[in-house]
């Protein structure tokens, strides 16, 4: 089982790369950096918390362990 410490780092990391890709997506649509930035900075806050969370509940889950 992963440590919450772990599962944190891993969550930023990953979610490091996902903002990115948000960001660059949301400036290509609406063409405003400010407003991409705002998108991007929510976004990566409240997945951030998600995954963690996510991470927690299926360290609990047994099915699928060996």
């Amino acid at each position: 089982m992963d440590s919450p410490i772990r599962n944190l780092a891993k969550a930023v990391s990953w979610r490091v790369t996902g903002t990115v890709d948000t960001f660059i997506i949301s400036w290509l649509i609406t063409g405003q950096l400010l407003l991409a930035s705002g998108i991007a900075l929510t976004e990566i806050m409240t997945k951030i918390i998600l995954f963690w969370l996510h991470e927690r509940v299926w360290n609990r889950v047994t099915w699928g362990h060996q």
